[in-house]
């Protein structure tokens, strides 16, 4: 019960802050926050909103396979984030973007536009869904299950609450929320970290030194081309990642676009991209102390969830989970609505229409997680992440084809070329993988992209001049 009243007043919270920032709300406000928020929020809100519930739980439990090597990564989202910084954000701020999709159909055509804003519709939802349900799961077994209240109920009552916060203000609310929440995130985490080095009966000091130095806490990996985790590999996939999965993606682009200038904006990406180096050392340095305490027994997943279960760490667990998911959700929904309005009605204007959009958001988003809920099955949901992943890939080929060709090419069969791509990058997988028994990892955003760009240049024809943006 306990439990059940510490989320209730974090709502609460929530919809105190959505009643303040919204109080003027309009359109303008719903999807651009009257370009008047401060960079500083967003920066800092933006790390909230980019570490979900299941983050919050897996991230940890990645040092039992792959030690610390996570980090590798998280430098190259660094560079990624400078490409977003002076490449991609120039581009959206001089052509005064509510959607960034709308630069596909000015560069390029009217069917690679719909194309693009399709993609992120399905990658988006999907990739949503399937992280707050996994959430959802795991608020059921501590929360609603001793409750005796129903997984229905706890679905319907949480997605009816981002509705709720979200429904007026949009992105112009999502801004001050974040913040909150990120504060609540990053104080749950900090205090289990004590709770773990407590239990350890360790200084801070011992600690710190028994992490550094744990077998656990290899950050780097040079000396093996076919593994997974080599610095290169990481490195220039996690470039790529943050360039796609941020700077193409609607959800987190459209928090940069509120920012007053196109150099506060860039203030906020370079903070945001820094600021994720630590956070994500934060957690792998958490999932190194808990495999003190339960060693390899336990899978990865598991390290967080069995600690603080039956102790009073379980509040400040369920407050980080909660935290993190609802960061996660409320924008995805609220990009959304923006794109379905903006990119595929072509009615931003039209306040009735997203307001019923919004609405309808949250019942898909509700009927695709209960569809995860009736299969039950672990392996569908790493299936869902994969194919999340393989969306992505035609749109990195869309926006560098744009950004860097001075070609054209044939609108009509863009849409072909961007469902061909990942077809062919899987049926690829799948043959080296049987021929050689290697699968591609986080490389394959990279082919994906460059296969969407080699079948736009096949299909294109130079002169531009008519489209070419300024």
């Amino acid at each position: 019960m306990t439990i059940l009243l510490i989320v209730l007043v974090y709502f609460v919270v929530l919809l105190g802050i959505s009643h303040l920032t919204s109080r003027k709300a309009n359109n303008d406000m719903f999807y651009r926050a009257n370009r008047k928020a401060p960079w500083y929020m967003v920066a800092f809100g933006m790390i909230g909103a980019s570490i979900s519930g299941v983050t919050f739980v897996s991230v940890p439990g990645m040092v039992l396979t792959s030690q610390m090597t996570y980090l590798q990564m998280c430098l190259g989202f660094i560079v990624g984030y400078l490409v977003i910084a002076f490449v991609l954000l120039p581009l959206y701020y001089r052509l005064q973007l509510t959607s960034i999709y709308t630069y596909l159909g000015q560069r390029l055509g009217n069917r690679s536009y719909l194309t693009g804003a399709w993609f992120f519709l399905l990658s988006k939802m999907v990739g949503a869904s399937v992280r707050f349900y996994v959430v959802c799961i795991i608020l059921q077994q501590f929360v609603f299950d001793p409750a005796g209240i129903p997984f229905i109920v706890n679905l319907v009552g949480m997605v009816l609450l981002i509705w709720l916060y979200t429904r007026r203000g949009g992105i112009g609310t999502l801004v001050f929320t974040d913040s909150f929440q990120t504060v609540c995130l990053f104080t749950a985490l900090v205090l289990i970290i004590f709770e773990v080095i407590g239990h350890l009966n360790f200084s801070v000091g011992e600690a710190v030194s028994a992490i550094a130095d744990s077998k656990m806490s290899r950050i780097f990996v040079f000396n093996d081309w076919v593994s997974p985790h080599h610095f290169w590999k990481q490195f220039l996939s996690g470039a790529f990642i943050a360039i796609v999965m941020t700077g193409l993606d609607q959800d987190m682009m459209q928090k940069n676009l509120t920012c007053k200038t196109l150099k506060d904006a860039q203030k906020d990406m370079c903070t945001y991209g820094v600021a994720f180096v630590p956070a994500n050392l934060l957690f792998l340095s958490l999932g190194v102390l808990l495999s003190m305490v339960f060693g390899t027994e336990l899978k990865g997943d598991e390290l967080l969830p069995t600690f603080v279960q039956g102790t009073s760490t379980i509040y400040l667990f369920v407050l980080g989970i909660v935290a993190a998911s609802f960061s996660s959700a409320d924008s995805a929904l609220t990009s959304l609505t923006t794109c379905y309005c903006v990119d595929i009605r072509r009615k931003q204007d039209n306040e009735l229409l997203r307001k019923r959009i919004h609405v309808v958001m949250c019942f898909i988003f509700i009927l695709f997680i209960l569809l995860f809920r009736a299969v039950n099955s672990t392996s569908l949901i790493d299936a869902v992440y994969i194919l999340a992943s393989y969306t992505y890939g035609p749109l990195l080929g869309l926006f560098t084809f744009g950004l860097f060709t001075r070609w054209q090419p044939i609108d009509r069969l863009v849409p072909y070329i961007c469902v061909a791509s990942p077809l062919i990058c899987y049926a690829l997988d799948t043959a080296v993988g049987y021929i050689w028994n290697y699968h591609f990892g986080y490389e394959l955003l990279m082919l994906n992209g460059l296969l969407t760009f080699v079948g736009l240049w096949l299909t294109s024809v130079k002169d531009v001049r008519k489209r070419q943006i300024p």
